[in-house]
């Protein structure tokens, strides 16, 4: 356990000198990041670089993949106006909304409204808030704020090799070997419209989104109370 622990807080202090993150603010300033951090820094990690091999496949260089700080202002004026992107990615197929889970176990539909079920090694049944209910507000904002002629479309995106998704479960919820294939099926069912200009739509991006280490402070400060 402890060699586990070690190792992916290993790779997740990579990933945050990889994308300039500090490891995790409250109002209390930075904190070591815990086992469960960790791990979830560790997935992201994972599923940056499945997207970047996926994406080379599919698009050569003509595409963008953003990742974390990544933030956006959907619900101004309420107590939670901001929310954190874990990827996003541009291509001449549309623009892309990732959230990524490191989860293991067997993950299932729940009956709760907006839920997965996981059930671990140990058997107990957990209800978790489903990527793509986390993902809906991102994923709307991004379809009020651009041309509709670029379609914006969101999955979730199950990195530890110890889940297993049950058949019933959303399409738009994967594992990164279902990847390549969830997006070849998106770009051949773009086929025949006219492509979407990466450079054109990044730079309309860019100005929905906020990358300074400030506003991801800012967002962790108010999400952490």
């Amino acid at each position: 356990m402890f060699l586990e622990i070690a190792f992916a807080i290993g790779v997740a202090y990579q990933l945050v000198r990889r994308f300039k993150k500090p490891t995790n603010v409250t109002r209390q300033g930075l904190k070591p990041l815990s086992r469960a951090e960790a791990l979830g820094a560790q997935g992201e990690a994972a599923a940056h670089a499945k997207l970047k091999e996926t994406l080379e496949w599919l698009c050569g260089s003509d595409y963008v993949l953003l990742g974390a700080p990544l933030i956006i202002e959907h619900a101004q004026g309420t107590a939670f106006p901001t929310a954190e992107i874990d990827h996003l990615a541009v291509t001449p197929f549309g623009i892309f909304v990732f959230e990524t889970k490191n989860w293991s176990g067997r993950i299932a539909p729940s009956t709760a409204q907006g839920m997965l079920t996981r059930v671990g090694a140990d058997l107990r049944a957990v209800d978790r808030r489903s990527p793509i209910a986390q993902n809906r507000t991102k994923i709307e904002f991004f379809r009020l704020n651009l041309p509709p002629v670029w379609p914006v479309t969101g999955a979730g995106l199950f990195t530890s090799p110890l889940a297993t998704l049950d058949a019933a479960l959303h399409s738009d919820l994967l594992t990164l070997a279902d990847l390549p294939q969830w997006l070849r099926a998106r770009r051949e069912a773009f086929a025949g419209l006219r492509p979407v200009d990466v450079q054109k739509a990044m730079a309309a991006v860019t100005l929905l989104v906020r990358r300074s280490e400030t506003d991801l402070r800012d967002h962790k400060a108010l999400v952490s109370r």
